[in-house]
């Protein structure tokens, strides 16, 4: 059976967000106190200012909130900060000068990729290709310019995806026109555990850990097939070819796997092969990451289009709206999503069998990155700040 690797946390660790969409990636929150309501004048715990921009989500981990962001008139300068998540004071930052290109989209920035973090370090990836590994009270245990070992690397419109823990293995995909590839990277000293060469085309979605039949499975989706990986070995242990977007991830429960592109495909693998379970168009999304809650999957598409479907079968059960465009994921917890658009409007929506919109919520945009959660709060960032929603 497919779960998210992390399902089995203990309450302690579900309270920490420590990667791209939280715990089990599937940007889900135990929390059961959130606020719905609020705005630039009122149900803010505190702000804090960013250097520069950063499309980076923040994570939260030991009671500090972790943060990317990029200055310098190319970019080329890194940023990693740490702030005190109660009060909102800045901890410490520490600041890198960038090794590769900084060529990318207007859109997206050097500080495109989520921090990940456990209970000894954080480390920070940059679209430069430029990997940090830091203490949480900030000294560094190792630093890796991945362009320096490999110069083919080809940063054309910016590279997004995030790292991605799967125990002493941190996931990478670096995935472009140049040396393209995926790897394990052993967190503990920064050298590869693993690498194994994918296709030169741009990608940017973030890798998956799962559990499939007992065993931990990474895995990477690119835009011709989805593939699983032993987290620990890099040894390939199934596929499944198909057309598959190139920025939302893939998410794994209820015994399947589930990704997105024109079309959202539903694989039930097995212990060296996945089959389709199912497929539907009108579930595809280009930009958010799908979300799998009870049994039901939810899907935004990039008009803010939101939309809940039987997970089993892919019919669909209700849409709601929201003002678009969306890039930033949804986030799902104490029974409503939270669906960001780019602008800083937030949709919060009850769940159910028919939704209800309860409130919509504006801060000054733009925002991208996806939401964190954690101690009753909700974390947002824009280019200029980062945001505690809370009483």
């Amino acid at each position: 059976m497919i779960l998210p690797a992390l399902a089995l946390a203990t309450l302690a660790q579900a309270q920490d967000w420590p990667q791209f969409r939280g715990p089990g990636g599937r940007g889900i929150s135990a929390e059961a106190e959130l606020p719905v309501e609020w705005g630039k004048d009122k149900g803010l715990r505190w702000t804090a200012d960013l250097p520069g921009r950063g499309l980076s989500s923040p994570i939260v981990a030991g009671g500090r909130v972790f943060v990317t962001a990029c200055t310098g008139p190319s970019q080329e300068r890194l940023h990693v900060l740490a702030f005190d998540a109660k009060t909102g004071a800045e901890l410490w930052r520490r600041t890198f000068a960038a090794t590769g290109s900084t060529q990318c989209n207007n859109k997206t920035s050097m500080a495109a990729p989520t921090p990940a973090a456990d209970a000894r370090a954080v480390f920070a990836l940059f679209a430069t290709g430029d990997l940090a590994a830091l203490g949480h009270d900030g000294d560094l245990l190792w630093y890796r310019s991945l362009v320096g070992d490999y110069p083919t690397i080809g940063n054309n419109v910016g590279m997004a995806a995030s790292p991605v823990l799967a125990g002493d293995a941190l996931l990478v995909a670096m995935e472009n026109v140049g040396d393209s590839f995926v790897a394990g990277i052993d967190a503990r000293t920064g050298t590869n555990l693993w690498k194994r060469e994918r296709l030169q085309k741009i990608n940017w979605c973030t890798p998956f850990v799962a559990r499939n039949d007992g065993r931990t499975e990474a895995l990477f989706q690119s835009p011709n097939e989805i593939t699983a990986f032993d987290p620990a070995t890099g040894s390939r242990l199934w596929s499944f070819s198909g057309g598959f977007a190139t920025i939302p991830s893939p998410v794994a429960g209820d015994g399947l796997v589930l990704a997105t592109g024109g079309t959202l495909t539903a694989l039930r693998p097995g212990r060296e092969q996945a089959e389709k379970a199912w497929a539907e168009k009108a579930l595809g999304t280009a930009t958010p990451s799908p979300t799998l809650h009870e049994g039901r999957l939810y899907v935004v598409n990039s008009a803010g289009v939101v939309i809940c479907a039987d997970a089993s079968t892919g019919e669909e059960r209700w849409r709601a709206r929201s003002k678009g465009p969306h890039s930033a994921s949804p986030v799902i917890a104490a029974g409503r999503i939270y669906v960001l658009s780019d602008a800083g409007e937030t949709t919060v929506i009850k769940l159910g069998d028919e939704p209800e919109t309860l409130a919509v919520n504006v801060l000054e945009g733009p925002m991208m990155a996806s939401p964190a959660v954690s101690g009753g709060a909700l974390f947002l960032r824009s280019d200029k700040r980062l945001y505690c929603i809370g009483r």
